[in-house]
This record gives C-alpha cells, structure tokens and sequence, in this order.
C-alpha cells in the first residue's frame, strides 16, 4: 500500500526560493505547486520536500477579470 502524499490540494506551502505557493497535486513523486509571485512549478517531491513549510495563510482569493467592456474613444 502506498504512503499517503504529505500534501493534499490545496494545501499552502512556503519554498525559500519561490515563496509561498498553494498546492495544485502531489504524488509518491512529485508535487505541483502554483507560486503566488512565479507561477505554476513541478517537483520531484524527495529532493523538494525538505525546502517546504507548512503555511498556515488562508489561500490567495482568484484574481477575476473585469467584465467591463472597454469603448472607444469618442471621435471630435
């Protein structure tokens, strides 16, 4: 029976390079990892995960598009 990942989806982490990060998956192998100020990073989760912390931050809200539309401007 395989071991339980360390980390469930969604869970936050800090990396010291990368920051603090919300967990997108993470298996035997490997652990995806979207990082708030660099994007989304793949790992091989034994060599990353004595780099990782635990986070207890709540999770950054979705950043949602403006549903205005934009106009053009107004010939004179």
């Amino acid at each position: 029976m395989a071991n339980k990942p360390p980390y469930s989806q969604g869970a936050q982490v800090e990396h010291p390079k990368f920051g603090l990060g919300s967990v997108l998956s993470c298996t035997d192998d490997y652990i995806v990892i979207k990082f708030d100020d660099h994007g989304e990073k793949k790992f091989v989760l034994a060599i990353v995960l004595p780099n990782l912390k635990k986070s207890d931050r709540q999770p950054p809200a979705e950043k949602r598009r403006s549903s205005k539309k934009k106009t053009a401007p107004a010939l004179a």
